[in-house]
């Protein structure tokens, strides 16, 4: 626009001194007023042409010049968006960008408390899954965080990949984590019992189920001893455990994750996790270690066994009075007593055949030795990985006391409505734990019930 608007003042001028000139000729005729007024009038048309044309010099190799920035700068972009990639660098997406590869939020994979899951094809073409966790509450907040100070900087085979976020442009809207699509879904439909109308899902055979096992804990052993801080999961469970194309374990789901530097021996943190997976220490308000992790590990692998809730409700008949809690792990320990381990495994590998019974007795030993009640006696992830590959015996674990059946075995109907909180007490500390104040443990006792 300012090229067109200069032409055209400049050929306005010229037009202007030619008319002058004209004009001089008839008036002055050829006297010497008349040649310098043309003189004049010539040489300042030479100048308007010398501009004009120097100008036009200068666009076009300030165009040139602009043409390649600009392509040195997409160049520049794509590149560093490469290297980013390569380097494993969270990528930052604009909200539109996550809109149209999800559809405008359309294909749900899963939903939490403060958080749901989307299915996204990305611009060139690769498949992600979006978590939207909605920051309007404090908890979506320290979520995000948590999970990017976790994942961020870590790589590792059987850790889920963290390739962007995004934060909403408006104040208290919600913000995106984008992470590599896990096409077999959780673990959970895969050695739980399939729910009607879930896609996804089967039953996993034993051989793929324990290099489940070992995968889980290379990335437990990762979390705890390879990274420069400490990183606590502190939420495993089969629901956060994915499974790639090949059936390898994937771990997943940092949200509630805890950073630890390595001098430090526990972190002081609110009880926050899954009923059925979380370590007695943290429940009775002791803080939170790596052996919080090791405890939920060996609840799981029990899960990966039996292919069942390590705590359910049973239903006797239709009577609801008759509803009691059922807990797993006290029955595999029965029945590891007994010798008949075989009648705890999953009944449709039992049906289908091909397990290896020493590998299923070295995972209930490694289990057991998992969750025992005294944080000291756990092994670490490192060791746990050593007795899974057999590189390592596995000695037989002490018995174990599992305070928290007491809790899950009370029968609220049968007791006097004055003694009940007293006797639920009494019943949730152990001999060791005598000295435990009792508001921890009505914290204990209701993060146990707690939904899932």
């Amino acid at each position: 626009m300012e090229d067109k608007k200069a032409n055209i003042i400049a050929a306005s001028a010229v037009i202007a001194l030619i008319i002058l000139i004209i004009l001089a000729r008839v008036s002055l005729k050829l006297s010497r007023t008349f040649f310098l007024i043309t003189g004049a009038d010539i040489a300042v048309i030479l100048a308007v042409f010398s501009c004009v044309i120097i100008r036009r010099r200068y666009n076009r190799r300030r165009k040139l010049l602009e043409t390649r920035l600009v392509s040195e700068g997409r160049e520049l972009r794509i590149e560093y968006s490469f290297l980013r990639k390569v380097a494993g660098v969270p990528i930052k997406f604009r909200s539109k960008e996550l809109e149209d590869a999800t559809d405008n939020f359309q294909a749900l994979l899963g939903k939490g408390a403060s958080a749901s899951v989307f299915k996204g094809i990305l611009t060139d073409g690769t498949s992600v899954a979006v978590k939207r966790i909605e920051s309007g509450e404090e908890r979506g907040e320290k979520e995000f965080k948590s999970e990017v100070a976790a994942i961020a900087s870590v790589q590792h085979v059987n850790l889920v990949r963290l390739l962007g976020y995004c934060i909403a442009p408006a104040p208290g809207g919600p913000r995106y984590l984008v992470y590599e699509f896990i096409p077999n879904g959780s673990l959970d439909h895969w050695i739980f019992t399939r729910k009607s109308g879930n896609r996804l899902g089967g039953c996993l055979s034993w051989d793929l189920r324990y290099r489940v096992a070992i995968d889980v804990a290379r990335a437990l052993s990762y979390l705890h001893q390879d990274c420069r801080s400490r990183i606590l999961h502190l939420d495993v469970k089969p629901e956060n455990i994915l499974l790639d194309e090949n059936y390898r374990a994937i771990v997943a789901d940092f949200g509630l994750s805890k950073l630890m530097h390595k001098d430090e021996s526990r972190v002081v943190t609110n009880i926050r996790g899954t009923r059925g997976y979380l370590a007695p220490e943290w429940l009775l308000e002791r803080g939170v270690s790596e052996k919080c992790d090791i405890y939920s590990y060996g609840m799981v692998l029990l899960e990966i066994i039996g292919g069942r809730r390590n705590v359910c409700l049973v239903e006797h008949g239709n009577d609801n009075s008759k509803k009691k809690w059922e807990y797993f792990p006290k029955i595999v320990n029965e029945k590891l007593k007994e010798g008949k381990l075989m009648e705890i495994v999953d009944h449709r590998l039992v049906e289908g055949g091909g397990i290896d019974e020493r590998q299923m007795r070295r995972l209930v030993y490694v289990a057991f030795w998992c969750i025992q009640e005294s944080s000291r006696l756990r092994p670490s992830m490192a060791r746990v990985v050593e007795m899974l590959e057999g590189r390592v015996a596995v000695e037989v674990p002490p018995d174990t006391q599992m305070i928290i059946v007491d809790l899950l075995s009370i029968d609220e109907d049968q007791q006097p409505e004055g003694n009940h909180e007293r006797k639920r007490t009494a019943k949730l500390v152990s001999p060791t734990d005598r000295n435990v104040p009792t508001s921890s443990i009505g914290s204990y006792s209701m993060s146990v019930v707690s939904g899932r």
